[in-house]
C-alpha cells in the first residue's frame, strides 16, 4: 500500500484514545493563540488545532498531510468544530510552517507534564545533585523518496539522512529534557553537547557514554559546576593520585588524567574499577567522596544511561519516527518535535498507570 494513501482512523485503540485525552487535557491549558498584527481577519484553522491535528495523525499512524485535512475537516477532532478549509489550505499552512514551530510547543508541554510528574520523580537518585540527565545522539533514518530532488538518490546513501537529534533525557522523571536540531547526520557528539549543557541547572548530573569522552568537557563540566559520570576509553594514561580502596578485584581512588602535564586534565577525577567474571569494567567521575557517592551508585547510575537508548527506541518504533513521510526539511522537523511530545505525553501516561496499578514502570 502506498504511505501517502493512508488516513488517521477516527475510531482509535483505546490506549491512543487515552494518550489524546491527555494531550487534549494539556493542549487546553496552554495559552490562546495570539491574534495576527494588523486588520486581519481571524484564522479559520487556528494554530492549536493544526499542531493537535498534527499529533494526532502521526498518533494514529498517518503518514499523509491529506490524512491531517481529513482529521480537521471530515471527522473532526475533539471539541473543535470541523473547519470549513480546502486541503491545500492546510497543506500551504503546512509548508509555510517554520520546521521549528513545535519546538516552543514542546518546551511548553514539557514543562507542564514536568510539574505532573512530580510526584512520580526518583529523588533518591543521586540525592546530591540538582538534576539527574543522560545526554546522547539520535540520527534520523533515511527519508522518504517522494520529491523529485531525491528519486535519483540511491537508498542507503546518506544524503538521505535528514540530520541527528542531540538530547538531555532527566533519568528521574524518564522525560526528553531538551532536544538540539542538527542538519549534519555526522555531527560529532561533544558539538551538540555543549547547547545541551547551557541548559542546565547548576550542581546537575550528567551521564555520558564514550562518544563524550573528552578532558576539556569534563573539565568544563566541573568548572561549571555539574557532576558527571563516564567511562573510562581504553588506553588513556593516568596516574594515580590517592587510593580511597583497592584489592585485587576493586579499585577506588583519584587520578590524574594525561600522562604529561601538556595534555593532563585541569582536574583531579575519581576512578572506580572493579572486576567480575574475567570483565574489567573502569568508571570515572568528579564525585571525589566515596560517601557521597558509593561504588554500588555509580555503576547503578551509569546502567541508567541506556534508558535514554530505550526512549529512542519507543520514538522510532512505537511512535512511528523511523518512518518519514515526507523530505521536506520543515516537514521533517515538525515530524520530529511532534513524535517527541507525543513520548513526553506517553510517559505521563504510564506513570498514571503504573501508579494505579501500584506498580513501577520506570
Amino acid at each position: 500500500m502506498d504511505p501517502r494513501t493512508l488516513v488517521a482512523d477516527p475510531n482509535p485503540a483505546p490506549l491512543v484514545g487515552e494518550i489524546e485525552r491527555l494531550l487534549c487535557e494539556v493542549l487546553t491549558d496552554l495559552e490562546p493563540e495570539q491574534p495576527l498584527p494588523g486588520p486581519r481577519r481571524p484564522r479559520i484553522l487556528p494554530a492549536l488545532a493544526l499542531w493537535g491535528g498534527l499529533l494526532v495523525s502521526v498518533l494514529r499512524g498517518c503518514h499523509s498531510q491529506v490524512g491531517i485535512w481529513r482529521l480537521l475537516c471530515l471527522h473532526g477532532l475533539w471539541s473543535y468544530p470541523r473547519f470549513p478549509v480546502t486541503d491545500r489550505a492546510v497543506y500551504q499552512r503546512l509548508e509555510r510552517a517554520d520546521g521549528q514551530a513545535l519546538q516552543p510547543l514542546f518546551a511548553q508541554i514539557s514543562s507542564v507534564l514536568a510539574e505532573r510528574l512530580t510526584p512520580y520523580t526518583d529523588q533518591t537518585l543521586a540525592p546530591f545533585a540538582a538534576e539527574v540527565v543522560a545526554f546522547d545522539d539520535c540520527t534520523l533514518d533515511q527519508v522518504a523518496r517522494w520529491l523529485p530532488a531525491l528519486r535519483g538518490i540511491r537508498p542507503g546513501d546518506d544524503r538521505l539522512l535528514p540530520g541527528k537529534l542531540s538530547c538531555a533525557f532527566d533519568l528521574r522523571r524518564q522525560q526528553f529534557q531538551r532536544v538540539v536540531w542538527s542538519d549534519n547526520p555526522h555531527q560529532n557528539e561533544k558539538i551538540g553537547a555543549w547547547t545541551l549543557l547551557a541548559g542546565l541547572r547548576p550542581g546537575s548530573l550528567v551521564v555520558a557514554d564514550l562518544g563524550y569522552f573528552a578532558f576539556r568537557w569534563f573539565d568544563a563540566l566541573t568548572d561549571a559546576g555539574h557532576f558527571w559520570i563516564s567511562r573510562l576509553r581504553q588506553k588513556t594514561s593516568f596516574t594515580v593520585h590517592h587510593t580511597f580502596y583497592q584489592d585485587d578485584q576493586t579499585f577506588d581512588g583519584l587520578v590524574w588524567l594525561g600522562k604529561y602535564r601538556a595534555d593532563q586534565a585541569a582536574h583531579a577525577v575519581r576512578l572506580v574499577r572493579f572486576t567480575v567474571g574475567g570483565t574489567t569494567c573502569s568508571y570515572l567521575t568528579n564525585v571525589l567522596d566515596p560517601a557521597v557517592l558509593p561504588v554500588g551508585d555509580v555503576v547503578d547510575l551509569y546502567a541508567r544511561r541506556w534508558r535514554i537508548e530505550e526512549a529512542f527506541l519507543v520514538v522510532k518504533r512505537l511512535l512511528g519516527l523511523a518512518y518519514l513521510w515526507t523530505g521536506a526539511i520543515n516537514g521533517i522537523q515538525l515530524q520530529v518535535w511532534a513524535t517527541w511530545l507525543l513520548y513526553a505525553v506517553l510517559v505521563d501516561l504510564a506513570d498514571d498507570v503504573a501508579d494505579t496499578l501500584g506498580a513501577d514502570w520506570m
